[in-house]
């Protein structure tokens, strides 16, 4: 596993992970503010209208409202990246990474205002009489290039597991672990039942479930939310101001938290920030296609409230909490995993700076430190060898380790700063407990017990993270469905729905470092082309919203 997990990091930094692949994502976002003159401001309240109903017509073509095209594509983007993905940006990055979450929000206003109006215009019916839309029919059909649209679905098809599936199964299974007990293969079979239940119904089926889902989930969360803002009110405007006051310098080390460069804060933030709100990606534009209108540019506008509700408003939230409780950069008792541990080859006393330095410049690729290769001598629990042990980006401190529970004596190779635990006989119950940093969702969950709900606050989190991942899996279960029967017809579809709930089962007890990097290749390989398609149809969007605006005009005279 964690051979795996360096191979798709260095995967993930060359793509999703590079410069270049922030600097595409905002400056197509910028461009299109900049060429449709700010649409996501001058026509936020009309869209508010659109989706109250106000200008439908009866015999509209579309499977779904408005209103249920939004609440699908929400409970698509509103998932572990609005609870867990907030939290990682800002344990990565620091505040500042959650200043560039809401940047990257509010330019991809504009960004899934043009890809859903596209795909919308673009879109086919398939031969069951379905609607089926999306990025790669405007690729095809306005662009004639079948190739980048064949790139695209397949690549939909393989983010549907590594942005819609795997991901949200292990936090939800991680998250009820962690509050309830409840085994991760229990979590994971109950809830695959209940996905197969509701993903073999179609897009009707899932707008239905999703239209109650999204209210009430939002709810919930809002109410657990502000009671540890208010709880901990003293701390608001501070928050505030860390938010901004680091932006452009990265963030000093502060408690537990050993800093981050102005560039780690801004390539995590902006990338968090499209995994939670999805604008760029393609993704929405297949929800949004099976709404009933009569023309595209008003389901586009409907997509504009997207980004605005779920990373503006939600994610937003969720940082407040973060850093008004303090949590996240405090340690804090808990079960390391492998795959975010690093053994240093000597101790690091964090009460000096230059310690402090130079694990710093390790961790922001500058100058690494040697890392310890060896064995590894513990008795009663306790390591002999002098070394330090990095655990999730800070200094672990009480170590103790573990085989099947009980306090472990004997010797652990280490290559590379890495155990090796398959060398050691009963090695795969071999675990390592003790104080450091925490992020993802378990982050979350210690901010949410600081507050009026004291300890009942893990178990808003545990629902919220429930409702959010669940609902995420099964409206991108329909994105992944779309694109097989682009890519193969509407037969396919069923094999597609067998393998993506069986996947879904699996990856309720799989490494969670690994399901997040894994997510971060797939969501690039769907933006990239995406981003590409829109930029060369910019004439083409600017005169379709001229037509729209002409013609709304004309009505109402």
């Amino acid at each position: 596993m964690q051979t795996l997990n360096e191979i798709l990091t260095i995967i993930d930094s060359w793509i999703g992970g590079s410069f270049g692949f922030v600097l595409a994502l905002l400056g197509i976002g910028l461009f299109f503010t900049i060429y449709l003159k700010f649409p996501q401001i001058r026509y936020f309240r009309h869209a508010i209208r659109i989706v109250s109903g106000k200008y439908d017509k009866k015999g509209d073509a579309g499977d779904t409202s408005h209103f249920q095209a939004l609440s699908t594509a929400l409970s698509g983007t509103v998932g572990t990246g609005n609870i867990a993905g907030v939290a990682l940006a800002i344990h990565l990055g620091g505040p500042a990474a959650l200043f560039w979450m809401l940047v990257t929000a509010m330019l991809g206003m504009t960004t899934k205002f043009v890809e859903v109006t596209l795909s919308h215009k673009y879109r086919e019916f398939a031969e069951d009489g379905s609607v089926s839309g999306g990025p790669m029919y405007y690729m095809k059909n306005a662009l004639n290039m079948k190739w980048l649209a064949a790139i695209f679905a397949v690549a939909t098809v393989l983010s549907s597991f590594g942005t819609g599936s795997l991901p949200q199964i292990n936090s939800i299974s991680n998250a009820l672990f962690a509050t309830f007990g409840l085994n991760h293969i229990i979590t994971g079979g109950v809830l695959a039942i209940i996905l197969a239940s509701i993903i073999i119904g179609g897009i009707k089926r899932i707008a239905k479930v999703t239209e109650m889902l999204v209210p009430a989930m939002a709810l919930i969360y809002f109410v657990g939310a502000f009671s540890v803002i208010f709880y901990n009110y003293q701390n608001i405007i501070p928050s505030l101001i860390s938010i901004v006051s680091d932006v452009f310098t990265g963030t000093a080390a502060t408690g537990g938290f050993l800093g981050a460069s102005f560039a780690f804060a801004f390539n995590r933030g902006v990338n968090r920030g499209l995994f939670s709100n999805e604008s760029g990606q393609g993704s929405a534009p297949i929800a949004h296609a099976a709404a009933r209108a009569h023309e595209p540019v008003s389901e586009g506008m409907v997509a504009i409230l997207e980004p605005f509700i779920d990373t503006i408003i939600i994610c937003f939230l969720t940082g407040l909490v973060l850093l008004s409780s303090g949590t996240w950069s405090e340690k804090h008792q808990n079960q390391f995993q492998m795959a975010d541990m690093e053994i240093l080859n000597r101790q690091i006393d964090e009460n000096q700076p230059e310690e402090v330095k130079l694990v710093q410049n390790h961790l922001n690729s500058g100058k690494k430190i040697e890392l310890f290769s060896g064995d590894l001598f513990v008795e009663r629990g306790v390591i002999v060898n002098e070394i330090s042990i990095i655990q999730s980006r800070s200094i672990a401190e009480n170590i103790q380790v573990f085989l099947d529970k009980k306090p472990f004596t004997g010797k652990i190779p280490v290559k590379n700063g890495k155990l090796v635990l398959s060398e050691v006989k009963g090695g795969d119950k071999i675990y390592l407990t003790g104080k450091s940093l925490v992020h993802s969702a378990t982050l979350t969950t210690v901010a949410f017990s600081k507050s009026f709900l004291g300890g009942w606050g893990k178990y808003i989190v545990a629902i919220s993270l429930l409702l959010f991942a669940f609902s995420t899996a099964i409206s991108w279960s329909y994105y992944g469905d779309r694109a097989m029967t682009y890519l193969w017809g509407t037969k396919s579809v069923i094999y597609y729905r067998i393998v993506y709930v069986i996947a879904f089962f699996f990856a309720a007890f799989t490494d969670t470092t690994i399901i997040w990097t894994l997510s971060g290749i797939t969501i690039a390989l769907m933006t990239i082309p995406n981003l590409y398609g829109i930029f060369m149809l910019r004439k083409d969007m600017k005169q379709t919203v001229a037509k729209y605006w002409e013609d709304f005009e004309s009505e109402r005279k």
